[in-house]
């Protein structure tokens, strides 16, 4: 039986050697490939693929948000996460939105259409170093106002422009910002952001 696949990812170059390496395999064939993340479920509902491979980082809307709408939307789909990124935080919330799977992307080509068996037949297969790191790392300490705090600070706007764009008070956002700071163990903001992005606490930007 061919198991058909869908491939989303952002760049070209990554999303075209991913499609030639599967494509080589007797049992895979690459029904659809898309570049953002808010074009999965329209291709998912034309090709009705089987797989699907989801970047977490893309335009449009994210990869574990594309997974969260494939998940409603073709639920006979798995979904089989693959990135750059092979964060433990990405990784919990991969499966929280309903991923089968979660691989990074120097994967070998025979791992990773393994990978894509595996999950056709209903397992779960993940990265096991990144599994390791999730398993000691233990949840993100950032209550999700600090989440959403520190994810507006990631462009660099000042106390007020967060203020703003959260509809809090000046002094709400400095109280959030110093506990997110005390929590990630870093010195500035742009450090606690980046302790954050690092360990997968924040979402994709």
């Amino acid at each position: 039986m061919t198991i058909r696949v869908l491939i989303a990812d952002d760049q070209a170059l990554v999303r075209g050697a991913l499609a030639a390496l599967l494509q080589m395999e007797d049992d895979l064939e690459i029904v659809a490939e898309v570049s953002r993340g808010d074009e999965v479920v329209d291709a998912a509902l034309a090709h009705q693929p089987d797989v699907a491979l989801l970047d977490v980082e893309m335009p449009g809307v994210d990869g574990l948000a594309a997974a969260r709408l494939l998940r409603d939307a073709v639920p006979a789909c798995r979904v089989l996460m693959v990135t750059t990124f092979g964060r433990p935080g990405y990784l919990k919330q991969a499966m929280a939105a309903g991923a089968s799977g979660f691989v990074v992307k120097d994967t070998p080509a025979r791992q990773l259409a393994d990978a894509v068996r595996r999950v056709h037949q209903g397992l779960r297969v993940v990265d096991p170093t990144l599994a390791a790191e999730s398993l000691t790392q233990g949840d993100s300490p950032l209550t999700a106002r600090e989440a959403d705090v520190l994810q507006a600070a990631r462009d660099g706007g000042t106390v007020a422009d967060i203020a703003a764009g959260l509809f809090l008070s000046d002094g709400t956002v400095r109280n959030h910002l110093s506990s997110a700071i005390g929590k990630t163990g870093a010195r500035t903001r742009a450090e606690a952001v980046r302790v954050a992005v690092d360990n997968g606490w924040l979402l994709p930007h």
